[in-house]
């Protein structure tokens, strides 16, 4: 285990800044952030989804401002939630400003887009008066054109030099709280880039894979590319980019940091992938308990395994599990097989588990399908980390 943790580098120092009360950088934990995908002038949908992506553990959340009626939206928006906020802001800089006047925590602007440094500065200068934070998003998409046509499109190295062109900028301008962003859609080009930049700067690093994919390539290409960056000690914040329902990008996030050791949140459901020799709906077993399970926040593992070939092996690393038979399954707890099971019975005595090992309550199945509409759940206690 200790050959295997060592595999992961150091985090890289860095400088700290806030987004509301969490830190980012500085040695705190990698923050995990995501975005709404509501039209934030419908307040209430899109509180509806802020509430659930904090309930699944999202730390941050940024919400599209691109018009007035959207500013006057996040205002109410703020006042109604806790959460900190980030304010995306394309396009137009005036947009920046009302939205740091109505409540954001931070802005996330690319003066790719935004207009140059004519309208870039009075950003700086709004979040410098206000005491907020900013992020520097650098985008393969937005890449100004003079270093298109130098570097011949969008290269780690122009995506670098683009980062580098506006952190001078902004330090000249005497400004320093904020953090920076290099995202491609192409994995490598995404980790080539953060790893140039991330010798030359110690400001924090928001990591991301831009525009994925849907759930299966969007998580290939995140894992690869966050898992890497991390494991590098590169990255102070982080968000998971699927074309999906955002809540599933909070779970994919701390996937990613639990594998790597770096955070411990909720459960780690081991299952698996089933052969000729399972002899019980395992496929829907695993699916039913990952549904029921995944708004825990307790750091508990637990093993679901088809057969007794390497299923009671694996289930005694588990905190709890079960193994499966012919039509049963062995119950088995910190490495003792308890009992058997009629395979009916598998799911509501595996959850009875979970529930008394965590001392949490588990969602009822109506409450996880609802989810989509912002249904209450269950409190939970906070991250073990």
């Amino acid at each position: 285990m200790d050959t295997a943790i060592n595999l992961v580098k150091p985090r890289r120092p860095t400088r700290a800044i806030n987004v509301g009360p969490v830190q980012i950088g500085g040695g705190a934990p990698v923050s995990v952030q995501s975005m709404t995908n509501t039209d934030t002038c419908d307040r209430d949908k899109t509180l509806a989804q802020i509430e659930r992506l904090v309930r699944a553990g999202c730390e941050i959340i940024r919400l599209a401002v691109p018009n007035k009626e959207a500013v006057a939206a996040f205002r109410e928006i703020k006042a109604a939630c806790q959460v900190p906020l980030i304010a995306d802001i394309h396009f137009n800089y005036k947009l920046a400003l009302g939205a740091l006047e109505a409540g954001a925590d931070a802005v996330r602007i690319n003066p790719g887009n935004l207009g140059g440094a004519a309208k870039t500065r009075p950003v700086v200068e709004a979040c410098r008066q206000l005491g907020k934070s900013l992020r520097l998003g650098i985008n393969a998409g937005s890449l100004e054109k003079d270093l298109w046509d130098h570097y011949g499109g969008p290269t780690p190295e122009a995506l670098v030099a683009s980062a580098r062109r506006w952190i001078r900028q902004f330090e000249d301008w005497q400004f320093q709280n904020f953090k920076v962003s290099l995202k491609a859609s192409d994995v490598l080009v995404t980790v080539a880039a953060y790893k140039q930049l991330s010798q030359e700067v110690d400001y924090p690093l928001h990591i991301g894979v831009t525009e994925a994919g849907g759930l299966i390539a969007g998580t290939v290409k995140s894992a690869l590319g966050l898992g890497w960056l991390l494991a590098e000690g590169i990255g102070d914040t982080m968000r998971v980019s699927l074309t999906r329902d955002p809540v599933e990008e909070v779970w994919v996030a701390y996937d990613i940091l639990r594998a790597l050791h770096l955070r411990q949140r909720g459960p780690e459901i081991i299952s698996c992938p089933t052969c000729g020799r399972c002899q019980i709906d395992l496929f829907g077993l695993a699916e039913a308990a990952e549904k029921r399970l995944r708004y825990l926040t307790s750091p508990i593992k637990v093993a679901i395994m088809g057969c007794v070939v390497n299923g009671p092996g694996e289930a005694r690393e588990a905190d709890v599990g079960i193994a499966g038979g012919k039509g049963a399954g062995a119950l088995i707890k910190k490495g003792e097989t308890v009992r058997t099971i009629p395979e009916d019975e598998l799911l509501t005595i595996l959850l009875q588990e979970v529930a008394a090992l965590t001392g949490e309550s588990i969602p009822d199945p109506e409450e996880c399908s609802g989810e989509s509409r912002g249904s209450k759940l269950p409190g939970r206690r906070k991250e073990s980390s």
